[in-house]
């Protein structure tokens, strides 16, 4: 999938349009049909999207997203597209009419032919470019939309949003099956205090990234992703109650693991979990706990295990 930062003359494609934060099951069906009318066509696919969700433009928000810019990249080109357009949202966009964007930014630029949404997305001044928009100028433009009704799972409506709030209250079942895989995070391993390994619970810790939404602090089963290999693992996402820590840590005890992974690269998958980030009155109580939440995770992926 090639990448452009801005719009060029590049006619006659099958476009979508959205920001496809974690590339979830919705958006899948939203990607896969601009792929698909590209393919019976003979033409090329492009995804227009942007750096970050015009949210944080207009509401001034600090960022909290399922997956980083580059993974989002990466999770939308597996789906089979030739383009993605990954503009900038600033005021040259921000304060433009409809109209104006679908005439000036998109049709003069890329001459669409087929234009592929969601049912709730929208874009322009005051959100006029909505599903009904697109379909109002078909005609006058010479391409053919194509709205994507809500998809659910469960009698869930599969969202970003949706998906971001179980994230926050850390219910992370449900999450795999609307993002289609696990939530995770990427980092490198960084020395800690050491105080796990004292306890005979060495840990694998990554600073967790600012930018991605933060589950609730806690104990979680987790898979680790480590030069390819996959290795279960319980981790503690928190800022260490008992030993105090002003950075928010995702700390991971690798099960049967004893090599040096300082300075790798890591991916964590979160399961489940287990219970909320507690302060111990002393090491020694702390060490009882995590005991207990070893044997609970443990017990978690030998009984995942029997039900495969």
């Amino acid at each position: 999938m090639k990448i452009f930062n801005k719009l060029n003359y590049n006619p006659n494609l099958s476009i979508c349009l959205g920001f496809f934060d974690g590339v979830h099951e919705g958006h899948k069906v939203v990607l896969k049909n601009t792929v698909n009318l590209a393919k019976q066509n003979g033409i090329n696919s492009a995804v227009i999207t942007f750096k970050e969700h015009p949210l944080c433009y207009l509401q001034n928000r600090t960022p909290r997203y399922i997956v980083s810019l580059e993974d989002r990249l990466s999770l939308i080109a597996k789906q089979g597209l030739d383009y993605a357009y990954v503009l900038d949202f600033d005021e040259n966009i921000a304060d433009v009419l409809a109209f104006d964007y679908l005439k000036d930014f998109i049709c003069k630029n890329l001459k669409p032919l087929f234009i592929t949404t969601g049912f709730n997305h929208s874009f322009g001044v005051n959100k006029q470019g909505n599903s009904s928009f697109l379909r109002t100028y078909q005609s006058q433009f010479g391409y053919k939309f194509y709205e994507i009704p809500p998809i659910t799972f469960n009698n869930t409506l599969i969202s970003s949003s949706k998906i971001r709030q179980l994230i926050s209250e850390g219910n992370m079942e449900p999450v795999s099956e609307l993002l289609g895989e696990n939530f995770y995070v990427k980092g490198r391993v960084v020395t800690g205090n050491r105080i796990g390994r004292m306890l005979s619970f060495p840990t694998a810790n990554i600073e967790y990234p600012c930018e991605i939404i933060r589950p609730q602090l806690g104990v979680y089963a987790v898979i680790i992703e480590i030069d390819g290999k996959k290795y279960q693992a319980m981790a503690n996402l928190g800022k260490k109650p008992t030993v105090g820590s002003q950075k928010i840590l995702l700390e991971t005890h690798i099960f049967d693991f004893n090599e040096n992974i300082y300075d790798k690269d890591i991916k964590i998958s979160f399961m489940k979990n287990f219970r909320k980030e507690v302060r111990f009155l002393s090491l020694q109580e702390l060490k009882q706990q995590l005991i207990k939440d070893e044997q609970a995770v443990k017990n978690y992926f030998d009984k995942k295990r029997g039900n495969h």
